[in-house]
């Protein structure tokens, strides 16, 4: 009796030990970001911004900005980190970064998604004393710095 309780104890058990933990939903920080999810930090490790995005992305110094991405999303693994690395080396003083990982049906838990009337993933919002003032959905028109720090 004690091994037939076992087999079906493991049986129960074994599909949520190998189950997938799902994507990130809510606020992360940068450090945990890239600590915790292999693919974001191998595309920060292996993106060199050029001396022209750097430059531009010093435009947003003081500006508040907000990722929305999903950890699930390709676009996210390669536009997130990129943005990250542009802000790491540049050293531009932002006023706040916020990033937020969305579950696959685009929404947290706090509602900041719904907020900024999120559609697609990676959205990052440039805000300058609460207002938006340039937004890049998925992926650049023409380079990320260069998206970012064309204000409306």
């Amino acid at each position: 009796m004690f091994k037939q309780f076992l087999l079906v104890l493991a049986l129960f058990v074994a599909p949520l030990a190998m189950a997938d933990k799902g994507p990130f939903v809510g606020e992360i920080s940068t450090t945990r970001l890239l600590a915790d999810y292999a693919k974001f930090n191998k595309e920060f490790t292996v993106f060199t911004p050029s001396n022209d995005e750097l430059a531009k992305i010093q435009q947003l110094d003081g500006k508040d900005i907000v990722v929305l991405f999903g950890t699930w999303c390709h676009d996210s693994e390669r536009e997130v980190p990129r943005l990250l690395k542009l802000i790491s080396q540049s050293e531009v003083a932002l006023k706040s970064l916020t990033l937020v990982g969305v579950g696959y049906d685009k929404r947290d838990p706090q509602g900041i998604a719904q907020q900024y009337n999120l559609k697609y993933t990676p959205t990052m919002i440039v805000l300058d004393d609460g207002k938006e003032i340039a937004r890049m959905i998925e992926k650049p028109k023409v380079s990320l710095a260069s998206d970012l720090s064309q204000f409306n």
